[in-house]
């Protein structure tokens, strides 16, 4: 994912909402949103070179999303799949927490990302481009770009003011989640965050929807999960051109999570601030 906004336990109906957006070169293979015929716990679409995915979900009520950190380093070519992240959470039996604690030792050999796992009653987010340890995450309204937590580049910021207003309602709309992800405005060149790119390419990945012939937005994801464990998550896929070429949709009922993955979890864990009333807005 390159642009995620998340909603956690801030909704009367939903504990869960996430919207957000997967830019990546048109020619690395894919497969649509579905379960997995190799592992039937794993709902997610693939990505087919790597075998793994950028975000999932499980029928015991895990989730998982990780986006790419854009620092411009080559990959080292020993660097393992940051894809492989999600599957290997979903199918353990360890909670959130210990799964980071476990990754950090390995973190720094993946090229960097921005991870986020939980389940029914926890949400913790972890980076190996910036944060020491796992960051459990209070109930509030979060996003993501390729950067850290909240950094506003103006894409995300837009987003998320208009992701504010859409999940003010009790019956949240995918279609007005979808539309909000369709924004194809381009950033004012004051605004743009400096990463390195050429001009050119940063003003076109300034936008929340990339069209571009050669490396765009691949498909927009929508994730509500009730309170009561009803799950239901839709893909929309889109080709070069911007055209949507493919829709998905799926419905389960989560498992109720087991009691161990509580018992692991330690009050004193750092935790961010309530982004609703500290959002960040310091410069890039």
């Amino acid at each position: 994912m390159c642009l995620l906004v998340i909603a956690w336990k801030t909704h009367p109906r939903y504990r869960l909402i996430i919207a957000g957006n997967r830019d990546e070169f048109h020619d690395r293979p894919s497969s649509p949103l579905n379960w997995w015929q190799d592992d039937a716990r794993i709902l997610g679409p693939r990505d087919l070179k790597a075998n793994g995915t950028w975000l999932g979900v499980a029928r015991s009520g895990r989730f998982g999303v990780v986006t790419n950190f854009r620092d411009l380093q080559a990959p080292a070519d020993s660097a393992p799949s940051r894809g492989v992240l999600i599957p290997r959470f979903l199918t353990g039996a360890t909670s959130p927490k210990e799964f980071l604690d476990d990754l950090r030792g390995a973190a720094p050999r993946y090229s960097g990302f921005n991870l986020l796992v939980g389940g029914p009653r926890a949400l913790y987010y972890f980076s190996n481009r910036g944060t020491p340890a796992p960051l459990s995450l209070k109930p509030g309204v979060y996003g993501v770009a390729n950067h850290m937590l909240d950094t506003p580049w103006p894409k995300l910021t837009i987003t998320r003011q208009r992701f504010d207003e859409l999940i003010k309602v009790n019956d949240v709309s995918a279609d007005a989640l979808f539309n909000m992800l369709m924004d194809r405005t381009q950033a004012a060149d004051k605004d743009l965050p400096h990463t390195g790119l050429p001009l050119d390419w940063e003003r076109a990945v300034s936008a929340p929807f990339i069209a571009n012939e050669r490396y765009g937005t691949r498909t927009s994801t929508v994730l509500l999960v009730e309170r009561n464990g009803r799950t239901i998550l839709h893909e929309r896929r889109f080709d070069g051109s911007g055209v949507q070429s493919g829709v998905s949709r799926f419905e389960f009922k989560s498992a109720d999570v087991p009691e161990q993955w509580f018992a692991a979890e330690d009050p004193n864990d750092p935790m961010a601030s309530d982004p609703t009333n500290d959002f960040d807005t310091s410069p890039e």
